[in-house]
């Protein structure tokens, strides 16, 4: 098993996402170690990248802070660096392929390998196209975490029996962001997923409350939270520790209880 197996043996898991070096790299680990102590299974860290496709404008502006902030590559690997050598939590890096590709796939999932991250996620990085950057992955011993979308339907099942680490499921068509209502039938999704593989499924996309989580906990075997965290960074900058804290515990709590 992965350590990124290890978010999913003691229950549902709670997948909490930072911009990295949003307001800062040191305000970033700071918040990563709240949202820790608050439960959080596992940790995504987003790599600040000009053009992020997948994102919302809560996301997209984040992306814009860390940038102005000098964040670069070598930076959020120092980041990841300096969490790791406190803590074991599972930790996945959410970058976009341009990044990776000009550092080059072997240098970049060595470094990976070598400070301790133990996944991956490239979003525009299509399933039919991952061969290349998955062979360099495996021989790094980094998940190449895939993505399935409400649109992949007959996909699904190949996508899961290949998939590495874990199977994020896209809740909603279109960017990241806060949704009052989640209307894909993730039930459908989920037994496809659970027909091809026993790997674990964790939702992601709009989710942002505590019903909502505990309603995607009781199918899933994790939820993803994103742009709800990084609206909490926005409003409050660099005093958002706390508020980060109380936010995921209540998540967790509710997650824990679903």
């Amino acid at each position: 098993m992965s350590n990124i197996g290890k978010a999913f043996q003691n229950g549902k898991a709670f997948i909490g996402f930072v911009t990295g070096g949003d307001p800062s790299l040191e305000k970033s680990e700071e918040f990563i170690f709240e949202m820790i102590r608050a439960g959080a299974d596992l940790i995504e860290i987003g790599a600040p990248f000009s053009d992020p496709i997948a994102e919302g404008p809560v996301i997209q502006r984040a992306n814009l802070r860390a940038l102005a902030a000098g964040v670069t590559t070598d930076k959020l690997f120092e980041l990841a660096a300096r969490v790791r050598r406190q803590s074991d939590i599972p930790l996945v890096f959410l970058t976009y392929l341009n990044p990776v590709l000009h550092y080059g796939y072997e240098a970049y999932f060595q470094k990976c390998q070598t400070i301790g991250l133990d996944g991956i996620i490239i979003p525009d990085l299509p399933f039919e196209e991952q061969e290349e950057v998955r062979a360099v992955s495996v021989r790094c011993s980094v998940d190449l975490i895939s993505l399935v979308a409400p649109t992949s339907e007959s996909r699904i099942a190949k996508i899961a029996k290949n998939a590495a680490g874990f199977v994020y499921i896209v809740s909603s068509m279109g960017v990241t962001g806060i949704r009052g209502e989640i209307t894909t039938d993730l039930n459908a999704i989920l037994a496809a997923v659970r027909s091809a593989s026993d790997i674990p499924a964790a939702v992601g996309f709009g989710v942002s409350t505590p019903e909502q989580a505990a309603h995607i906990a009781r199918i899933a075997d994790g939820v993803i939270v994103g742009s709800a965290i990084v609206k909490i960074i926005e409003e409050y900058g660099e005093r958002a520790g706390e508020h980060l804290f109380a936010y995921v515990q209540k998540m967790k709590e509710a997650i824990s209880q679903a």
